[in-house]
């Protein structure tokens, strides 16, 4: 019997496009992309195109809940532009909504902008906003600061931002086939917890598909409080901080088969990261660690993975406290080779009361240059960990309990 007869309520969303010469909109900066975003904020959702070019980013990108955004791969990259940085020079208070700056010729209205401070009692200030004029030295903004930038605590501005952002409880976003370049050599440096290639807090079901974040002065990816983050096929290359920063409070993120080569770290679990879980991903060539696990990250899985050439240590397991250690974390079938050569030589690193680690058929080798020197390095303080059907080749010792090393605690 036909079924044509069924009421047709679902409707198709929409599909803009955007390109540099032809499409819905037309330009080459971030510009029509927000506006592509924006359009569909008011129809609840929709995909937005991306066609092949290189975008000059002068603000954030902010997107928009269950918001498709789509490149034609590595044809689509957004880059940002050179940052320009200047000193306040009158106290502004935090309900202005504008800040006068000793050189305002690095300001455009549309750009993004942030101000720093260091109170020297307090944390340090931090302000993002959007700048809609230049009047002379002052920079009018896109809200109030809320917050005192005053001249005693050597406040600045600067165009410093994510390339791809939200406001907060902005959920169910789709990323994908796009390359995010950070233009590092032209860009200061801004801390993960305050921007990033991609920086969103409190914002879940994140999905991203084939997302390279590259040259970001500061981390590739960081997302803070936020649930049910995945990544699949992505990359993070050469930043300057951490690859991929699961921040704090983060629940249930997923890492497949993705790569994380060049930067400080690879990995940063950070605190009260749990449950998540890293499959048939490559952790490399990073300046620092290649996994970092840490405050109450507990109950996480690496499976499948390469962490090799990591300057300090392939997997560090940060020195807490009992109740803040990473407890409960399982790493099987991973092969962890060639770690540790610019401090102790260790594959994995166990430090302080961490315990209930379990590592399960991976590989621990030395590829014949004294690199790495052993499988993993056990803390005096540390609980039970136990290794089955591991590998160990070319190594000096498989599992050593370590009471010194080169290097200073981590926290």
């Amino acid at each position: 019997m036909s079924t044509e007869n069924r009421p047709r309520t679902t409707a198709e969303s929409l599909t803009l496009t955007v390109g540099q010469t032809s499409g819905h909109l037309v330009g080459s900066d971030e510009k029509p992309i927000q506006a592509a975003v924006d359009y569909l904020r008011r129809l609840g959702g929709g995909c937005v195109k991306i066609a092949p070019g290189v975008y000059n980013v002068r603000a954030p990108l902010m997107m928009a809940p269950s918001v498709k955004l789509v490149g034609a791969g590595t044809a689509t990259v957004l880059r940002k532009m050179p940052s320009h940085r200047t000193d306040v020079i009158r106290d502004a208070d935090w309900y202005e909504a504008r800040v006068d700056v000793k050189d305002p010729s690095g300001f455009e209205p549309g750009d993004g902008i942030t101000m720093q401070a260091t109170p020297k009692h307090g944390k340090r200030t931090v302000i993002k906003r959007i700048v809609t004029a230049v009047d002379g030295q002052s920079i009018h903004l896109s809200d109030r600061l809320m917050d005192n930038l005053w001249l005693e605590d050597d406040a600045y501005a600067s165009t410093l931002f994510p390339l791809i952002t939200a406001e907060e409880l902005t959920n169910d976003v789709t990323i994908e086939d796009l390359v995010l370049d950070g233009n590092r050599e032209e860009n200061d440096e801004i801390n993960g917890n305050y921007a990033g290639g991609v920086f969103i807090q409190r914002c879940d079901r994140w999905r991203f598909n084939r997302v390279t974040s590259r040259n970001y002065n500061g981390d590739g990816f960081s997302f803070q409080v936020c649930d049910d983050v995945a990544f699949h096929e992505c990359t993070s290359l050469n930043n300057a901080n951490l690859g991929f920063h699961p921040g704090s409070g983060s629940q249930r993120p997923r890492f497949i088969e993705c790569e994380s080569r060049g930067n400080g770290q690879g990995i940063f679990f950070c605190w009260g990261v749990s449950d998540g879980r890293a499959e048939d991903c490559v952790l490399a060539e990073n300046r620092d660690y290649g996994v970092s696990i840490g405050h109450r990250d507990t109950d996480n899985e690496l499976i499948g993975c390469t962490i090799e050439d990591n300057h300090k240590v392939g997997i560090l397991f940060r020195e807490q406290t009992d109740f803040r250690s990473g407890h409960r974390t399982t790493v099987r079938d991973c092969v962890i080779r060639d770690n540790g050569f610019a401090l102790d030589g260790a594959g994995v690193d166990v430090r302080g009361p961490v315990g209930d680690l379990l590592f399960e058929q991976n590989t621990f080798e030395d590829r014949g240059q004294g690199r790495q020197k052993v499988g993993i390095q056990v803390g005096p303080e540390a609980g039970e960990v136990t290794s089955r059907e591991n590998t160990f080749i070319g190594l000096e010792a498989d599992i050593v309990d370590s009471q010194e090393r080169k290097g200073e605690p981590v926290t």
